[in-house]
């Protein structure tokens, strides 16, 4: 499996942990919810929906309403398929969001987790956000080197090139600093004296981490922010 589809496959069950959907409201929603998938088509999604109903992580049913499968019927067409989550699926996506080895530090891995966090437990977001962080702040460290070493030879042009690059880097790892602090102050908040402080530390789909008020110019998860 590429890493593309294995992404692919994860935002997928992810959607569909949601709600059942078919095939078009899920391109919707991979379009327009996660952006790293703007640019892909129907060849794409459908060889990978067969994947995972074969894997026995989703399960094919007819559409909920009779007079769409009527009037398909009617026209030569067919209904519209509807993909549901099953438990295997469920239990393989809470399998999938628990990992944080350095895959999911890269840039579109990590926007595609990014992008499910409110299913995602605290300590696991932490892990993925520092993560992330570390691996910006190594290719900062390189990108600066590369310029220290060639700015001689560099156009002005170029030279530009270099350094708006390097600023979208700096402006997403200030911008995951900010997150990792948010965190750290929720689960400080919630590890005191309160009732059931720890028990709501690991629960999946709190948001209480994201910070209150955040630069409208933070990059977007989902760009890829240096060659």
């Amino acid at each position: 499996m590429s890493r593309r589809s294995g992404i692919l496959e994860f935002a997928v069950l992810g959607l569909l942990r949601e709600a059942p959907m078919h095939g078009y409201e899920l391109r919707k929603r991979l379009n327009t919810s996660l952006g790293i998938f703007r640019a892909f088509s129907y060849g794409t999604l459908y060889p990978c929906l067969k994947t995972l109903v074969a894997s026995g992580w989703l399960i094919e049913e007819p559409g909920s309403a009779p007079e769409d499968a009527l009037a398909a019927s009617i026209a030569g067409r067919r209904a519209k398929i509807v993909y549901r989550l099953t438990a295997e699926g469920k239990e393989h996506f809470e399998e999938l969001l628990s990992h944080t080895g350095p895959d999911t530090w890269e840039d579109e891995h990590f926007a595609a987790r990014f992008a499910f966090f409110g299913q995602t437990e605290r300590e696991v977001r932490m892990r993925v956000l520092e993560g992330r962080r570390s691996r910006l702040e190594e290719r900062l460290e390189k990108m600066r080197a590369s310029l220290a070493r060639t700015r001689e030879r560099l156009d002005d042009y170029t030279l530009e090139l270099q350094r708006h690059g390097m600023e979208s880097v700096e402006r997403e790892v200030r911008w995951l600093n900010e997150l990792i602090e948010s965190e750290r102050a929720g689960r400080d908040q919630r590890s005191g004296p309160a009732t059931g402080s720890a028990q709501q530390d690991h629960t999946s789909g709190e948001t209480g981490g994201l910070p209150r008020h955040r630069d409208s110019t933070r990059p977007d998860p989902s760009e890829d922010t240096a060659n």
